[in-house]
């Protein structure tokens, strides 16, 4: 099996609502698509959502890297060959994890397909049986999340997600004001997404927080603050998640000598695809770091591809890949039995990509193997 040819989908994925963290608004989420075929027909699909605030990739410069260096790289390869496409990958380029993720995520879709087997089977086999899905509150007035978050927990969503980082004063309201709407029982997340900056001003919000009850808080400092955090995680009582901070290995291995969090967001995005976020989870495993499986706000594709790492993991606990319930219009069938997720025994991902959807939503198209550039 050999890969004849690479297509690279621009799109744009339109959100029901705005999706606002601390670092940026987001009124449509951009996606890079990748469409592979063998010699022997068979197709795989693997997708980049960039982040210049946490992977440092923009759509541009993912398409560019796949279109100008990695994906001649592996024209002709065996996507079988996961260990030595990644080893070739990194020698040709530094970073650049989601470009990588596209790539790796479609080899693996390709694996699965050619040997009749889900993708969590070839990770282990499948450990959980299913995942609560977490409801997921963007940034907005207090009053708005709290009615949202009521509204939510009333279609038995069992936990809610905030998001937070404007400021303590501002978010310690909103934090109140959903934890009322929701009652006592409800798990309340918080992730900062940095925006609380340092050690200082993150233990002033969580001496403030202490009577609501808060499930856990999320990568409240600067992402390279490892000391940050390590200083918050002894002197709070809630568990700390580190998100922004792990990237890839070098990030982990760094995590598990300091202890410097109690919990890591493994996002497939952020380290390179399946293949390495697997690793990942796994030197977390050894230190006794609990893991959850977190994504940059991903189609059917990539959320699909997040779920078979996750369930082929007792070490992750938690997840939180709801892209395809924030997005108006997806390019694949991933389906939600909510508040719960369940993986179907289908091969490869699992998931159909509708491909005039995808053509709908492609502002631009690329081709590696084949005719080079189709502009729309």
């Amino acid at each position: 099996m050999k890969l004849e040819k690479i297509e690279l989908f621009a799109i744009e994925l339109p959100l029901k609502v705005p999706f606002i963290v601390s670092y940026h608004r987001y009124d449509v989420m951009p996606s890079v698509i990748v469409k592979m075929t063998t010699e022997c027909g068979l197709v795989g699909y693997g997708e980049a959502v960039a982040d210049e605030h946490v992977t440092g990739e923009s759509l541009e410069s993912t398409i560019s890297v796949i279109r100008h260096l990695l994906g001649p790289l592996l024209i002709g390869r065996n996507p079988m060959h996961l260990e030595r496409i990644h080893d070739e990958m990194d020698r040709a380029i530094r970073d650049v994890p989601a470009a990588k993720a596209a790539l790796d995520i479609a080899c693996h879709d390709l694996i699965g397909k050619k040997l009749g087997q889900p993708i969590y089977e070839l990770l282990g086999g499948r450990y959980h049986d299913a995942f609560p899905v977490t409801h997921v509150l963007s940034i907005g007035e207090p009053e708005a999340m709290a009615a949202e978050a009521s509204e939510q927990v009333g279609e038995d969503y069992t936990a809610v997600k905030m998001k937070v980082g404007v400021d303590v004063a501002s978010d310690v309201r909103r934090v109140a004001a959903v934890r009322q709407a929701v009652g006592p029982d409800v798990p309340i997340r918080v992730d900062v997404n940095q925006g609380w900056v340092n050690a200082a001003k993150t233990l002033q919000a969580m001496r403030k927080l202490e009577p609501f009850d808060i499930d856990w808080v999320e990568q409240p400092v600067k992402a390279d603050d490892f000391e940050g955090m390590l200083e918050v995680k002894g002197k709070i009582s809630v568990p700390l998640m580190i998100d922004e901070g792990v990237r890839g290995v070098a990030d982990m291995r760094r995590l598990t000598m300091m202890q410097a969090a109690h919990k890591v967001n493994v996002k497939l995005m952020k380290c390179g695809g399946i293949y390495p976020a697997k690793k990942l989870v796994h030197m977390a495993e050894m230190s006794g770091i609990e893991c959850q499986i977190g994504s940059m706000v991903e189609s059917s594709i990539a959320s699909s591809a997040g779920f078979h790492v996750a369930f082929s993991s007792k070490i992750v606990q938690s997840v939180e890949l709801t892209g395809p319930l924030r997005f108006a219009t997806d390019v694949g069938n991933l389906t939600y039995d909510l508040p719960f997720i369940r993986l179907n025994d289908r091969p490869g991902l699992g998931v159909d990509v509708d491909e005039d959807v995808l053509r709908r939503l492609t502002t631009d198209y690329y081709e590696v193997g084949g005719a080079d550039h189709v502009a729309r």
